[in-house]
C-alpha cells in the first residue's frame, strides 16, 4: 500500500529495469519481431506502414512518424491515460514490486496518507455502489420497469454487463440501507456524491428510480455515475457532483471501455448521451464517448486526440445543438495542428445517435459521420448565415470579416492561412490585404519575407502542454517551489535544443534568482518573447489548476521526475538507434 510522500528515483529506475518494455506494449498493441527491434503500427497517430520502433535492448520506444518516444511509464501514461505516479504504480504492480516513499515531514506525511486513504476509500465506496445498482437491476421486484426500457432500446444482457448499467430502486434510502451504511460509510458516501446531506443533517439517495451508468476513469475505478430518469421527471440526467476522484472537464465516458475492447479506431465520435455510447457499442460502433453533462473542454480534447487524429462532435440538429457545437469549436480551434481534425454532425430533428444507427443500419451511419462538416466550413458556413449569405456587398463582406477576425486570430499555423485565403476569396480581397488589415500573416508572395521571419521565430502549438511547459504552469503559482530544482538539472535544460527545455531554464534561474516574484504574467511574457514562445502563455493560463497547496507541491515533484526521465531518455535516444534511423529521428525533430 502506497504510503505518503514522493517515489524515490532509485525505485523509478529498479521497475524500468525490471520491466520488460516489448511485454509491456504487446499486451496493449501487437508488436512483429523485426531483427533486433520490434515494429508496429503506431498507437498514437493513424498510419497503414510501421513505423513504431520498440528497442529491447535500451528499453526504448519511438515512432519515426508521429515522434512519440519514451519508455515503459511514458508509454502507460500516452495509451492508458494515467499520471505518472498511476504508471509507476501500474508498472510496479505488474512485476509485484511493493511502491516506497521519500520521506516526508511527519505533519506532510501525515496529511499525503489521509489524502490517499480518502481517495482510496472512496474508490471503495463506488465500487460498492456500482455492485449494489447492478444487483438492483438483477433482483429488485420494481426493476422490471428498468429492464423493459433497456430491452426496447435494443440492449443486450452483453453489453449492459460489459457497461456494468445498474438501476437505482425508488426511495430515499435505498443505497444508504443496501449498504448498510454506519456513520462512517454514510460521512464517504456523501463525499463521494452518492447521498445528498441537507443543512439539518438529513440524508437522502441522491440518485432514486433511475437507470445507472458507472463512470470509469483510465484504469478502470469507478468514479462517478450518471443517472437516466425512467418517468418523464427531471432533470432527464443525473450526474455526480464534483468529488476527489472524479472530475468532469477531464473525464469522458465510454473512454475506458473503448480502450478495453481493443477494437482499432481512427476517429472518435463525441455524442451528448450516456445511451447513445451504450447503444452503439452494441451496433459495433466502438468509437463513441460523451461528455458529462458539461461542455467540451480542452482536456477533453487532449484525451481525445492523444488516441486519434480524427474527432467528430455529434449534436441535435436543434438551436441547443448548435449553440454547443460552437462552443467546442472554441475550444478545438487553437488546436487544430499537424494531423489532427475536428468535423461536426447534426442529425435530424428529434433523433439521436441511437434511433439514426436503427433506422438507416451501421453502413449509413457511418456515410452520414463520413459527410459531416470540417470545422473550417462549419465555422465560415455558419457565419455567412449570420448575415442571410451576403458576403459580396461592402457592407456584407465587412461585417463578415468582422465575425470571422476573432476565429481566425484563435486558429493557428496552417489553419489559420487558410482560413485567411478563404474568408479573403469570400469578400473579393487579395489575403495579404485581409492579413494586414486584420494583424495576421498571409502565406501569399507579398508576404514571403515577414512568412518566413515567422517561421524562424514560432513554434508549433504541441497536441498537450509539454512537461516544461506544465511546470511553467505550477511554478507560475508560487515561484519559490522553483528552489527544488538542483543546478545540475539547470545546466542539463541550459544545453537541450528544444525551446521549452531552455525557456524552463531560463524562467528557474530567474525563480530562483527572484526576479520572478509573483503570479504577476508581465514578469515572464518578456521570457517567453525571447524563446519565441509567447503564443503558449494564453494556453498556460487557460489550463486551470487547483489552488490546493498540496496537490500542486505533488504535481510539480511529479512532473520534475518526469522531466529527468525525458533528458535521459533524450541522451539514450542519441545512444540507441542506427545510422538511418538517428538520420530520420533528425529530421523529425527539424519539424517538430
Amino acid at each position: 500500500m502506497a504510503q505518503g510522500g514522493t517515489i524515490p528515483k532509485s525505485f523509478i529506475e529498479s521497475v524500468l529495469a525490471r520491466a520488460d518494455l516489448v511485454q509491456v506494449i504487446n499486451q496493449r498493441v501487437p508488436l512483429k519481431k523485426a531483427g533486433a527491434t520490434y515494429k508496429a503500427c503506431c498507437p498514437f497517430h493513424d498510419e497503414k506502414t510501421p513505423s513504431f520502433n520498440v528497442n529491447p535492448q535500451k528499453q526504448f520506444y519511438h515512432c519515426f512518424g508521429c515522434g512519440a518516444s519514451g519508455d515503459a511509464i511514458t508509454f502507460l501514461m500516452e495509451y492508458d491515460g494515467l499520471s505518472f505516479v498511476e504508471a509507476v504504480e501500474t508498472l510496479a504492480a505488474m512485476y509485484g514490486m511493493p511502491v516506497p516513499r521519500e520521506e516526508l515531514s511527519p505533519q506532510k506525511r501525515q496529511e499525503e496518507q489521509q489524502r490517499q486513504q480518502k481517495q482510496r476509500d472512496l474508490y471503495d465506496v463506488m465500487q460498492m455502489a456500482a455492485r449494489f445498482y447492478r444487483m438492483q437491476l438483477r433482483d429488485h421486484p420494481q426493476s422490471e420497469q428498468a429492464k423493459s426500457y433497456l430491452k426496447k432500446r435494443g440492449l443486450t444482457s452483453e453489453i449492459a454487463k460489459e457497461f456494468k448499467i445498474g438501476y437505482a430502486p425508488p426511495g430515499w434510502d435505498s443505497l444508504l440501507k443496501g449498504l448498510k451504511a454506519d456513520a462512517s460509510l454514510q460521512k464517504q458516501l456523501v463525499e463521494a456524491g452518492m447521498l445528498v446531506q441537507k443543512e439539518g443533517g438529513k440524508i437522502y439517495d441522491r440518485f432514486r428510480e433511475r437507470i445507472m451508468f458507472p463512470i470509469r476513469d483510465g484504469r478502470g475505478r469507478y468514479i462517478a455515475f450518471g443517472g437516466r430518469i425512467l418517468d418523464q421527471g427531471q432533470p432527464k440526467y443525473l450526474n455526480s457532483p464534483e468529488t476527489p476522484i472524479f472530475h468532469k472537464s477531464s473525464t469522458l465516458y465510454g473512454l475506458y471501455e473503448m480502450r478495453q475492447s481493443r477494437v482499432p479506431v481512427e476517429r472518435i465520435l463525441v455524442v451528448e448521451g450516456y445511451m447513445d455510447v451504450v447503444a452503439l457499442a452494441q451496433f459495433g460502433i466502438r468509437n463513441a464517448v460523451a461528455t458529462l453533462g458539461t461542455a467540451t473542454t480542452q482536456e477533453h480534447l487532449e484525451l481525445l486526440f492523444r488516441q486519434v487524429n480524427e474527432v467528430v462532435f455529434c449534436f441535435d440538429g436543434d438551436e441547443a445543438g448548435v449553440k454547443a457545437a460552437w462552443k467546442a469549436l472554441d475550444i478545438a480551434l487553437p488546436m487544430m495542428e499537424g494531423q489532427r481534425v475536428a468535423k461536426f454532425l447534426f442529425l435530424p430533428l428529434g433523433e439521436d445517435p441511437d434511433s439514426m444507427v436503427r433506422k438507416e443500419g451501421v453502413e449509413a451511419f457511418e456515410r452520414r459521420i463520413d459527410q459531416a462538416y470540417l470545422l473550417s466550413d462549419f465555422l465560415l458556413n455558419g457565419l455567412q448565415s449570420r448575415l442571410g449569405g451576403d458576403v459580396q456587398s461592402v457592407e456584407g463582406g465587412q461585417r463578415f470579416v468582422a465575425l470571422a477576425e476573432p476565429y481566425i486570430k484563435n486558429a493557428r499555423g496552417v489553419v489559420q492561412i487558410k482560413l485567411l485565403e478563404r474568408v479573403a476569396d469570400l469578400v473579393g480581397m487579395k489575403d495579404w490585404v485581409l492579413g494586414q488589415q486584420i494583424g495576421v500573416r498571409s502565406g501569399s508572395s507579398q508576404n514571403r519575407g515577414q512568412a518566413k521571419k515567422a517561421r524562424q521565430q514560432t513554434v508549433p502549438m504541441p497536441k498537450v502542454l509539454s512537461v516544461p511547459l506544465k511546470i511553467v504552469r505550477v511554478l507560475l503559482k508560487n515561484p519559490q517551489w522553483s528552489q527544488i530544482f538542483s543546478t545540475g538539472l539547470l545546466q542539463n535544460l541550459s544545453t537541450q535544443s528544444e525551446k521549452d527545455y531552455l525557456l524552463l531554464a531560463e524562467l528557474l534561474k530567474r525563480m530562483q534568482a527572484q526576479s520572478i516574484t509573483s503570479q504577476d504574467l508581465s514578469q515572464v511574457d518578456g521570457v517567453f518573447k525571447q524563446f519565441g514562445m509567447d503564443v503558449f502563455l494564453p494556453l498556460i493560463v487557460a489550463s486551470d489548476l487547483p489552488d490546493d497547496e498540496t496537490f500542486l507541491i505533488n504535481e510539480l515533484k511529479e512532473l520534475s521526475l518526469l522531466l529527468a526521465r525525458q533528458l535521459d531518455e533524450i541522451r539514450l535516444g542519441s545512444q540507441g538507434w542506427n545510422e538511418q534511423e538517428m538520420g530520420r529521428l533528425t529530421e523529425i525533430k527539424k519539424t517538430k
